[in-house]
């Protein structure tokens, strides 16, 4: 696996652990958003939200790739992820804003506390984590009420194709009966991905697809404030 530098690569796509009170802040969750709903978190990474949200009642399905593995090898996937991603924050400290988790440490435990959730979770309910790949969902037409994606989808523009967007994007309208919310709109060096946004939106409107964007608290990269919300199709 490749580990960061003082470069702006971050390497392989990086595997996250967050937690419900990250999630939270990122999509404004409230608990009506969640209690008694149907939601995706996709990709669901290492992130302990599957576990945390059920707790409130929402029944959540987590998709991503990596649920093929082994769960023993994915715990200690989980920890390794969070060390690496908090080892390339901290070592670019200042392209982030350091409100929520004070400086890096507070961060990688907040991490990794989040890993070790979402290992006993994936043991103790495994039906909730869903090993699948965009731009290709194993569900049906409006399977959810809401489909919640971070660090994904722009985050990866240097690999990761307009056309891949658009068709990420319209698979979560597909499965998705209400909203669909993205976030950052900025890449993992904090370059903001406006032109590809406004090429998505132009494109979704013209499917059928209303769109707006709509600010959130949460801020790690220096302006990064903004979701892509993708409102139900109206074909």
């Amino acid at each position: 696996m490749k580990h960061p530098t003082e470069t702006d690569a971050l390497g392989e796509f990086l595997i996250s652990a967050r937690s419900l009170a990250e999630y939270r802040a990122i999509f404004e969750l409230t608990d009506t958003d969640l209690r008694g709903r149907r939601v995706l978190d996709c990709p669901g990474g290492a992130a302990s939200f599957a576990a945390e949200a059920a707790a409130l009642g929402a029944r959540v399905t987590a998709a991503d790739p990596i649920y093929a593995r082994p769960a023993a090898e994915l715990r200690e996937l989980a920890r390794s992820e969070t060390e690496r991603g908090s080892a390339y924050a901290g070592a670019h400290q200042g392209r982030y804003r350091w409100d929520f988790y004070d400086d890096p440490d507070h961060l990688q435990a907040v991490r990794l506390s989040a890993a070790t959730r979402f290992g006993t979770d994936l043991t103790a309910h495994p039906d909730r984590y869903v090993a699948a790949q965009l731009p290709a969902l194993p569900f049906h037409d409006n399977s959810f009420d809401l489909t919640l994606s971070s660090h994904l989808l722009f985050t990866y523009a240097d690999r990761l194709d307009a056309d891949f967007h658009l068709a990420a994007l319209l698979e979560f309208s597909r499965v998705t009966h209400g909203e669909t919310r993205l976030y950052p709109l900025v890449d993992h060096t904090g370059r903001h991905q406006d032109d590809l946004v406004a090429h998505l939106r132009n494109e979704l409107h013209d499917k059928g697809i209303p769109t707006t964007l709509r600010p959130t608290h949460y801020e790690f990269h220096h302006g990064a404030t903004t979701m892509l919300v993708l409102q139900p199709n109206q074909n």
